[in-house]
């Protein structure tokens, strides 16, 4: 076996990444650390646009999922026009193309859903029939599910797209990630956050990961200095819950873990998209065995109810 502390970092990386402000910031802090951790390697952000950002007239599951924001970087990494891609993990398939890994997963942002309102303290506070934009089919159901007075509406774009919408009438009130708000110094914005047991996050929400070709063992440990290991346990074990569902943008899905020492906490939900039917369980396992984790609550979310929300799901 290679010795990983033996191979040479390479001379230059080029990181893919989506143009969007978000994603150039995310883009930038792995620059950043790049260029600390190893200063004779020159490190350089290539943008791009991808399928996910050009299509905004149409909602995610619509269109083909999540996988429409990370297509394109992975083309790039294939033909060897760039090194590694960052990703923010809700957007990463649950399942990778052959040949790429994640190489590393940084330490993870606030994982939780923001309310944003130029009028309204809380959801609670929103009189009936208020129009509410997300993005998200989980955020939309969780919603219905609590406040079906409300009128849950889509809401594409990246994010300052999507506040100038609220900030020109078009809706009460929004859900963003807190993660995104708060990487761009937006965190004044944020009129309330939502606890986990108000609106579960998505798996991987709040974490960055760096994709590479499966085969750059120079790239891969390079990149491992970065991960942080509670982290990556706990997105290792949302993306193991969110593979066992079946996960896609077709699926009102969460998954939130959380490291407990040497164990992992692990809450999930499936619900129908008109949140008439919300299953939730959790699990506490092994840091160490996430995958198993994940999988061991899925089993137990269908046997709840998932499996026929699931298989409701697959017969539209």
């Amino acid at each position: 076996m290679t010795n990983a502390a033996s191979i040479k970092p390479p001379p230059g990386i080029v990181i893919a990444s989506r143009e969007s402000a978000l994603a150039m910031w995310q883009a930038r802090n792995i620059e950043q650390r790049l260029a600390a951790l190893c200063p004779q390697t020159t490190v350089m952000i290539r943008g791009m646009t991808t399928q996910g950002d050009r299509i905004l007239d149409r909602a995610l599951d619509k269109i083909g999922g999540k996988g429409l924001f990370v297509k394109e970087l992975e083309e790039a990494l294939a033909m060897g026009s760039a090194d590694i891609a960052v990703h923010s993990m809700k957007d990463v398939p649950m399942v990778l193309p052959p040949g790429f890994e994640i190489a590393a997963i940084t330490e993870r942002e606030d994982p939780r859903d923001a309310f944003v309102s130029n009028r309204y303290a809380s959801l609670a506070a929103l009189p009936a029939g208020s129009r509410i934009g997300t993005s998200s089919l989980r955020r939309e159901s969780q919603l219905r599910a609590r406040f079906p007075q409300l009128a849950v509406e889509p809401l594409r774009g990246n994010l300052q797209t999507r506040l100038k919408k609220l900030d020109d009438g078009n809706y009460a009130a929004i859900i963003l990630a807190a993660a995104g708000l708060k990487r761009l110094g937006l965190a004044d914005r944020i009129t309330a956050i939502l606890t986990p047991d108000e609106s579960l996050p998505a798996p991987g929400q709040g974490a960055l990961g760096i994709e590479c070709r499966a085969e750059r063992a120079d790239v891969i440990a390079m990149m491992r200095a970065l991960n942080h290991d509670p982290t990556a346990a706990c997105v290792r074990a949302e993306r193991a819950l969110g593979r066992a569902l079946s996960g896609s943008c077709q699926l009102p899905l969460g998954g939130y873990a959380q490291a407990e020492g040497s164990q992992v906490r692990l809450r999930g939900l499936v619900a129908s998209q008109d949140g008439t039917q919300v299953v939730r369980a959790e699990l506490i396992g092994d840091a160490r065995d996430p995958e198993t984790l994940g999988a061991e609550l899925a089993a137990r979310l269908k046997a709840q109810g998932a499996a026929e929300i699931l298989a409701a799901l697959e017969k539209q």
